[in-house]
């Protein structure tokens, strides 16, 4: 199994460190949910301007967030599968505030990295069709995102 990730630090402020760790968090988070080989994502980091900007655009909310994702594989209401094609999937793409991972590690009072982690699994769990829309979903995301977070390492502390 290989997961194949496109990463922009649009923000010029992460380390080659900082970014492997993602990755590596990706790769390991993409074994445990059992990802089909080859699937792809991207993955950008940027400002709150950048992000408040999508946000506005897509999600029709004039405010920065933290990560937003967006899934590739889902279906939308009157398209069509299309079968045949030997192409890896692709997840989509996530998008994480740079600013924001900074505030709210700040906020929780553990490491930028651990934040950083927590965003890109939050949203690579999206990509894969995890919600939090109810309790009963959420539940089952966020105990999932401390798993794979505590076993790759970066427990909140």
């Amino acid at each position: 199994m290989r997961l194949i990730i496109d990463s922009t630090d649009e923000t010029k402020e992460l380390t080659q460190e900082q970014l492997n760790t993602i990755e590596g968090l990706l790769h390991f988070a993409a074994e445990i949910e059992n990802v089909k080989q080859d699937a792809e994502l991207s993955i950008t980091y940027v400002t709150n301007e950048r992000i408040q900007e999508i946000n506005r655009e897509y999600r029709d909310k004039d405010q920065p967030t933290d990560v937003i994702s967006f899934a590739l594989e889902e279906m939308g209401e009157g398209e069509m599968e299309i079968i045949g094609l030997d192409q890896p999937p692709m997840l989509g793409d996530i998008i994480i505030s740079i600013p924001r991972a900074v505030e709210q590690a700040e906020e929780y009072g553990h490491s930028f990295i651990r934040e950083l982690g927590f965003l890109a699994c939050h949203g690579f769990l999206h990509l894969l069709g995890y919600d939090h829309m109810n309790e009963e979903d959420e539940q089952m995301m966020f105990t999932k995102q401390k798993e794979i977070l505590d076993r790759y390492g970066l427990k909140r502390s």
